[in-house]
């Protein structure tokens, strides 16, 4: 199991200069799986998850959390490959980090979090336990275990461990919970070295070295004052003074990195606390309060989120007010421009939000939030065909994205066009590791009328591709040997 909880394991080796340039030698867990095999592997361990726990498919917050991730990577040399940065719609203070690249972060975290440079430490240490392959080092003996059973093994550890008993026994499926701990449990060695490596990686992206650090600290205080109370993860994993120091050591390597945070931060931050509230009249009296009595951070982003608690009661005046406050220091930015389209929405001003929205899409044609709002708007303006367009596009960014090809079925279905539906119904099943149903969405799509030849064409390609993929995996299976 890679998970933040694993940060707080006691101690480790003496910091050495030197460890910062150790050529990479490569390990044994490069033959555990091929890359075909990792990536089904991280397919399946995200059906696993997304069965189990509230992933969060909102398009703004999901691309700030990609968009920290990804600086974090580019600033990893020894990170190749794909990353999904996702996050959890649960207040646990947490993080995981799960083969194929997986890492998901729990939005209680992120409001736990103080400064950016806090929640870009724990992303750092999460990729830093990826790019060393610590989960697949853990699974060497493993290396004839199938992928479902092996992605079963891995969700199953990681939710019976990080979110509750209950949603790791629903993953379990009558495996032995406290057997599959100990398979997946990493070493202090590995913890070590996701450390290390991550808090050089936080000092090259420009963030501040000291946040795991500071991070550690605030977290020992929460544990002190919970007492018999604490939750489960600072119960299991208690913060002490000599993590703590051996994090300030490391960071001294480096040096302070003074680095405010992004608006956007404050601004997922003030969404995700929005939200948080099941009742919203909870949500306006908390960002009323805050407003008034001046307990804030950034007073741009306790707008934004006054305004979203207000639309959500229905108050849409009243949210346009706030957000004209919000927008004063930015009025440019994707956040701001899709509420303003939504609060159209809500108020029936559906081709004033179509308006806005495209207009948007000609300045930041790049920002997959924006196109996915349009073709919301557009889909309310009974342009379906246009919203496929627009969702098509976004396909192209982001490939292997189910909650897309869900948006597409929908849109497909709404257009009337029978093949495209199914198309984009088998493309969401193969991104969510369903292949067999997924080959039969296809061959319903062939089978319809007046389907167009190069429309036709694409479909069989794809079709080929993905029935020889199941021969080969059934081949393997029949082998009895690991795909």
């Amino acid at each position: 199991m890679i998970a933040l909880g694993s940060l707080l394991l006691v101690g480790s080796p003496q910091l050495q200069a030197q460890d910062y340039h150790l050529p990479d030698m490569g390990n044994s867990s490069d033959a555990i799986l091929t890359t075909g095999a990792e990536a089904r592997l991280g397919q399946a361990f995200m059906r696993h998850v997304r069965e189990s726990l509230p992933v969060l498919d909102d398009p703004l917050l999901t691309d700030y959390i990609e968009s920290l991730g990804n600086t974090l990577v580019a600033a990893d040399p020894s990170a190749t490959g794909r990353f999904n940065f996702f996050i959890i719609d649960q207040s646990v203070v947490n993080a995981f980090a799960g083969p194929g690249g997986n890492i998901g972060v729990y939005a209680g975290l992120i409001l736990a979090a103080e400064t950016e440079s806090e929640l870009a430490a724990v992303l750092a240490h999460e990729i830093a336990h990826l790019t060393q392959r610590h989960l697949l080092r853990t699974l060497e003996d493993q290396n004839k275990t199938l992928i479902p059973t092996m992605a079963l093994m891995v969700a199953a550890a990681i939710l019976g461990a990080q979110v509750s008993s209950d949603a790791g026994a629903a993953a379990i499926v009558g495996i032995q919970a406290a057997s599959l701990q100990r398979q997946i449990n990493f070493t202090r060695e590995n913890e070590y070295e996701a450390d290390r490596l991550g808090i050089m990686t936080l000092a090259k992206a420009g963030f501040d070295p000291y946040a795991m650090a500071g991070f550690f600290e605030r977290l020992s205080k929460s544990s002190r004052a919970y007492e018999n109370n604490a939750p489960e993860f600072l119960r299991t994993h208690p913060v002490n003074a000599d993590r703590i120091a051996e994090a300030l050591g490391r960071a001294d390597v480096f040096g302070a990195r003074q680095r405010p945070d992004s608006l956007r931060f404050h601004l997922v931050r003030a969404a995700l606390r929005e939200r948080s509230y099941k009742r919203p009249e909870q949500a306006v009296a908390y960002f009323r309060d805050t407003l008034r009595e001046g307990r804030y951070r950034n007073v741009t982003a306790e707008h934004y989120g006054h305004a979203l608690a207000l639309m959500r009661t229905g108050q849409f005046d009243a949210a346009r007010a706030a957000l004209a406050e919000a927008m004063k220091s930015n009025a440019g930015l994707a956040e701001f421009i899709i509420l303003d389209a939504r609060l159209d929405l809500e108020q029936g001003q559906v081709e004033r939000a179509v308006r806005t929205l495209k207009q948007a899409v000609a300045l930041s044609p790049g920002s997959w939030p924006l196109r996915m709002a349009y073709a919301e708007a557009l889909m309310k303006a009974n342009r379906p065909a246009s919203a496929i367009d627009e969702l098509t596009t976004v396909a192209r960014l982001r490939p292997g994205n189910p909650m897309l090809y869900d948006w597409l079925e929908q849109a497909a279905l709404r257009a009337g066009h029978q093949a495209a539906t199914h198309r984009f119904r088998a493309e969401k099943l193969y991104a969510e590791g369903e292949r067999e149903p997924a080959i039969r969405q296809l061959e319903i799509a062939l089978r319809q009328r007046d389907l167009p030849y190069h429309e036709a064409a694409r479909i069989q390609a794809r079709l080929e591709s993905w029935k020889e993929e199941e021969r080969e995996s059934k081949r393997q299976n029949k082998r009895g040997v690991k795909p």
